[in-house]
């Protein structure tokens, strides 16, 4: 069936389209979709629901970083339609958070189709995700509990974000006992998730993968969400294998011993040496219009 009216756009200044669309399966969804790549789910109405399964996968690793309800101070490097912003606001009120996005257009016409929750401390920072990270101001050093890491020109993540320089950086700003959430994009093989966990047991002491155990045997392309701590993991991340297991698509940890054998040699990324993460099958990430009402 065919949508009313054609759904709001916007042509951004690199010349990708994007739009934001309904999920005719969900009512009060809506679907932020850039050069016909999907890249956010929002509920407005009910934001503590995900969609994506790597965003899933996030979001359990938010619920089990500290006590439930209590305020976090959360960095996200990578905006979209700022869906874990409002999860963590939703789930954990009073929460300080920082959104950094390249796309000053594509914030703007977020904003004004998909408004953020009204009372939400969330700062947007213009600017190329490291560039800014490397510039935040002394006083958040060492006072983050949670840093999200999801940036993608198109559907790849640059190379300059998946440097051992990169989550050196990342890690000067987190707290001790701070997590960092990464989406890994991966396809058959996993070399780039491969050499990312390297890089990341390069500069975390602690490191854990959650990943659909068919990407594992190199069957699809897919995401890994890899999480590390300056410290060991709080005790609560034992929960972690129960909740990958109940979501709709199921994941499994990847830790210890079986992470050692998972990177079995890959080599650290530098900023002499990381490359993108490899570019998907046009046809993996294109919109199914049906799903979307049209």
């Amino acid at each position: 069936m065919a949508q009313s009216s054609p759904p709001p756009s916007l042509r951004l200044s690199d010349g990708l389209l994007a739009t934001i669309e309904d999920d005719r399966f969900r009512p009060g969804s809506r679907v932020l979709i850039v050069d016909g790549t999907p890249q956010s789910h929002v509920d407005i109405e009910d934001p503590t629901y995900l969609s994506f399964e790597y965003v899933r996968r996030i979001g359990h690793g938010i619920d089990l970083l500290a006590p439930a309800s209590s305020p976090i101070t959360a960095v996200h490097l990578g905006g979209g339609a700022f869906t874990l912003p409002r999860y963590v606001e939703a789930t954990r009120p009073g929460s300080r958070q920082q959104v950094v996005e390249i796309d000053s257009e594509l914030v703007g016409f977020v904003r004004s189709e998909l408004p953020l929750p009204r009372g939400a401390s969330i700062r947007v920072r213009h600017g190329d995700a490291r560039a800014v990270l490397e510039k935040f101001p002394p006083g958040l050093r060492g006072t983050v509990d949670l840093v999200v890491v999801d940036v993608f020109a198109g559907a790849r993540t640059p190379a300059h974000v998946t440097s051992t320089e990169f989550y050196e950086a990342v890690r000067g700003i987190l707290r001790p006992t701070g997590v960092v959430a990464v989406n890994i994009a991966d396809g058959a093989g996993l070399a780039f998730a491969r050499g990312q966990a390297a890089t990341l047991s390069h500069v975390f002491p602690a490191v854990s993968l959650s990943v659909d155990p068919q990407m594992l045997k190199a069957r699809r392309f897919g995401n890994v969400v890899a999480f590390a701590s300056p410290s060991p993991f709080p005790a609560s991340f034992d929960g972690l294998p129960r909740l990958l297991a109940g979501d709709p698509v199921a994941a499994k940890v990847v830790t210890g011993r079986e992470l050692t054998n998972f990177i079995a040699g890959a080599p650290v990324s530098t900023d002499q040496t990381s490359t993108k993460s490899p570019a998907p099958a046009r046809s993996i990430f294109q919109v199914d219009r049906r799903r979307l009402g049209e």
